[in-house]
């Protein structure tokens, strides 16, 4: 197995047996992505296995821009933060691994590569956040055990400042 994150591209990439559990995540590979990536609503990045000769999605994720609103954020954070009423960050909307590979890593793998890209990004357009939305609790462990933490006003969404991201 030889593993690299790549663009997504409807035309190479095969999604039609893509399936994680979750319903919403996997229609969005199937039949969303492309369209949003046309439309420049975000950009969808692809696990495959270079070895495949179809290049199957193992796995899947979406990077975009995105805004903050300051009071969202835990104090200790905020506070040394400037007092505009929206802030800006970039959204890990959605994160999938295929069910046939959960348990090996792939997840993190996926995580450290959008903090990766994250970083990169937020050198030439400011970012003070990841922010991901879990669709479950347990989503939502899962960014909790890499150092996310939750909006005040909504537990599901979680961010981690782009300064914390080196040390992890």
């Amino acid at each position: 197995m030889v593993l690299r994150i790549e663009v997504f591209d409807s035309r190479r990439h095969c999604r039609t047996n893509f399936y994680c559990g979750q319903e919403s995540l996997d229609n969005y590979i199937r039949k969303q992505a492309s369209q949003d990536i046309k439309r420049k609503v975000s950009t969808v990045f692809a696990l495959i296995d270079d070895v495949d000769p179809k290049l199957n999605i193992l796995g899947y994720y979406t990077l975009s821009s995105y805004t903050v609103e300051i009071e969202n954020l835990d104090q200790s954070f905020a506070k040394s933060l400037p007092r505009y009423p929206q802030l800006p960050a970039t959204l890990l909307g959605r994160l999938a691994i295929d069910s046939q590979h959960k348990g090996k890593g792939f997840g993190a793998a996926i995580l450290f590569d959008t903090l990766k890209k994250a970083i990169a990004a937020s050198k030439q357009v400011a970012s003070l956040a990841v922010v991901a939305e879990a669709l479950d609790k347990n989503a939502a462990r899962f960014y909790l055990k890499y150092g996310f933490k939750q909006f005040t006003q909504n537990p599901m969404k979680l961010y981690i400042s782009i300064k914390s991201i080196d040390s992890i």
